[in-house]
């Protein structure tokens, strides 16, 4: 898989990133981040970008239209531990502007920067009222402009 070629250790360039600490709590009976916290991380990365741009979960809802889980993909690297601070990063790696999105993601820990989980999660534009499938608002398709480069594998 491509990488930054700055050396920041992430996939690509311009992720946004949220930062979590593993608390103990999301360990499990094997001594580390069971495997439904990371996908809680996910979405926390996914919503914050989503306030980030502009759609925050209050306009969502005003406009009654969403976007909903489709499908995830995930390849757990490995364990986090609880204390251990962890960086979130997503981008976007595809829009159609009608009524899907792709992101990608990057988990690592801060302190060796190690990656922990790579991911992607294909989305569909709900409407919230009836939970069917329906064309995405011209915001949300402006605002989820892609940021994963064009040809990198998905």
């Amino acid at each position: 898989m491509p990488r930054d070629e700055s050396g920041s250790g992430w996939d690509h360039a311009d992720p946004f990133v949220i930062e979590v600490v593993a608390r103990e709590s999301d360990v499990d009976s094997y001594r580390h981040v069971n495997n439904a916290v990371y996908l809680t991380w996910l979405e926390r990365c996914a919503w914050a970008h989503s306030a980030a741009v502009g759609l925050p979960e209050a306009t969502c809802l005003a406009l009654e239209r969403g976007m909903a889980v489709l499908r995830i993909e995930l390849d757990y690297l490995a364990a986090a531990r609880a204390g251990d601070s962890i960086e979130v990063a997503n981008w976007i790696a595809h829009c159609d502007g009608r009524l899907r999105a792709t992101r990608r993601f990057q988990i690592r820990r801060k302190g060796d920067g190690a990656t922990l989980l790579r991911g992607t999660i294909d989305y569909v534009c709900l409407n919230l009222a009836t939970g069917r499938p329906a064309r995405m608002p011209a915001s949300f398709a402006e605002r989820y402009r892609e940021t994963w480069p064009a040809g990198s594998e998905r």
